[in-house]
């Protein structure tokens, strides 16, 4: 392997790595995909062209140097492939399992313009840095001389776990806030193992920790303090909650017992998985044993809930999505999985009202049809009288998106900020709130959005921070020795 020349792709055709067949993974939550041994990632980052303008980077929100740690791979120099995949992304390997990478970097390789299909990226990706853990690569974080200042981080989710660790590295003490009782964010208790197994996040969260970052898990921001008590504690601080409000659904029924909200359905899931004691699983409520599922919605959240319930036993899994299959705005290889799988797609269709009173037991729908392009320039539907039909449901799951909480309320916080949709206002330059010293990065600024964008934010917002706190020390009077 050592020394091949690039532009192989002429001779070696995309190979991804082997998925489990369908009947076997779903048995379990283990990842899917098998993981490339030496010899094929060296074959598949071979096939990169070398581009001059390397449309995989620009197409990156994080901008890794992918065609450079490809030839790194190619060369069998894997520790400097990870060393420079590691030098913009904190979590490699979380982004080469959970980006979509067919719609940024692999569905902007040239070489899949020109019909050869794409460099695998993030099968690479995740190749690399997990070769890396194993050969003890990955090193502590190294933790700068120590500044005399600390920070506060409310939310332990991808955004603030990044600016934590870059914070730490320059010598801040660091305290993240997180309301769950594990650090990670939807990356612990949002993503199923499938597609993102736990350990891979734990392992994260541990190195952070031991580099001396504290964590205060189950702690609530208004019922543990308010905002301006944890300003109180700390010289900075940085709001990257994330967004965790469900959009609703107006119809009839619609509180029947049995119809539930995806994240409280995934974070049992991913509970149970640790091996918690979790009642409304436990009980049936949030468990889909036995039962025909019908989830709304088409996007990886609802792919998500789909391929969970086939897990989990379900009698029949159907999702309703009101567009079609070309529109959906989940990624198109985790539609693929979830067919493979045994979901049935439902396509343009939407739900008028739910069956049932004391249990759900259906729910009433109607065919669409794609109109004229709304305001995003996506075909609008709408109903198509008199095609209404019925589907028999057990559990139906509501995956239609997030939108942010109520923060200021929520933090006792009426000085923050909001735009029109209620994600945080900031200054786009200095990434700071309404009130002065808060920032605010992720989801919570850009609205439901992708990991590797709440990591790009997250590296951004480090940087201004830092510059604030610097800013802040020159300006404060200087201490007199005693």
């Amino acid at each position: 392997m050592a020394n091949e020349p690039m532009l192989k792709f002429v001779v070696r055709g995309q190979d991804y790595p082997v998925k489990r067949d369908a009947s076997d993974r779903t048995a379990d939550f283990g990842e899917i995909s098998a993981r490339y041994n030496d010899e094929a990632a060296g074959e598949q980052a071979s096939r990169c062209s070398q581009c001059g303008v390397p449309y995989c980077a620009t197409h990156c929100p994080l901008h890794n140097h992918i065609p450079d740690w490809l030839r790194l791979t190619t060369e069998g120099r894997l520790r400097e492939a990870y060393e420079l995949s590691n030098a913009t992304s904190t979590m490699p390997e979380i982004c080469g399992r959970i980006c979509p990478q067919d719609r940024l970097c692999e569905g902007n390789c040239v070489i899949e313009f020109s019909g050869h299909g794409a460099v695998t990226i993030g099968s690479v990706e995740k190749y690399i840095t997990d070769t890396a853990w194993e050969n003890g690569w990955v090193e502590p974080v190294r933790v700068g001389p120590a500044k005399g200042q600390s920070i506060g981080v409310i939310g332990a989710g991808p955004a603030g776990l990044t600016t934590a660790e870059l914070m730490r590295a320059r010598g801040y003490e660091v305290h993240v806030y997180d309301r769950h009782d594990r650090a990670g964010g939807l990356l612990t208790y949002g993503i199923p193992g499938f597609k993102l197994e736990k350990d891979v996040v734990m392992r994260r969260v541990k190195r952070l920790a031991d580099a001396g970052i504290v964590f205060h898990n189950s702690f609530e921001v208004g019922r543990d303090a308010t905002l301006d008590e944890l300003r109180g504690r700390h010289d900075a601080l940085l709001i990257a909650t994330g967004v965790y409000k469900p959009r609703a659904i107006k119809a009839p029924g619609v509180g029947a017992p049995g119809v539930v909200d995806a994240l409280d359905y995934l974070i049992a899931s991913n509970r149970k998985g640790f091996g918690d004691a979790v009642e409304a699983y436990d009980n049936g409520g949030l468990n889909a044993a036995d039962k025909n599922v019908v989830v709304i919605g088409g996007g990886d959240t609802a792919m998500d809930c789909v391929r969970t319930a086939i897990r989990q036993g379900a009698k029949s899994v159907k999702c309703l999505y009101r567009r079609d299959k070309a529109n959906m705005p989940g990624s198109q290889r985790e539609t693929k999985n979830a067919e493979e799988e045994g979901v049935e797609f439902v396509w343009l269709s939407a739900p008028e009202a739910f069956d049932g009173t004391d249990a759900v037991s259906g729910v009433r729908a109607i065919k669409m049809r794609l109109g004229a392009p709304d305001a995003s320039g996506r075909r609008a539907p709408e109903p198509d009288p008199g095609s209404e039909f019925r589907l028999d449901a057990d559990l139906v799951i509501k995956a239609l998106g997030f939108d942010p909480e109520e923060l200021p309320h929520m933090f006792g916080a009426p000085d923050l900020s909001v735009t029109r949709w209620g994600t945080l206002r900031v200054d786009h330059k200095t990434m700071q709130t309404s009130v002065e010293g808060v920032f605010a990065a992720g989801d919570i600024v850009r609205g439901a959005s992708l990991v590797v964008w709440a990591i790009r934010d997250g590296r951004d917002v480090a940087e201004r921070m830092h510059a604030f706190l610097k800013a802040k020390k020159a300006a404060s009077p200087a201490k007199v020795a005693a």
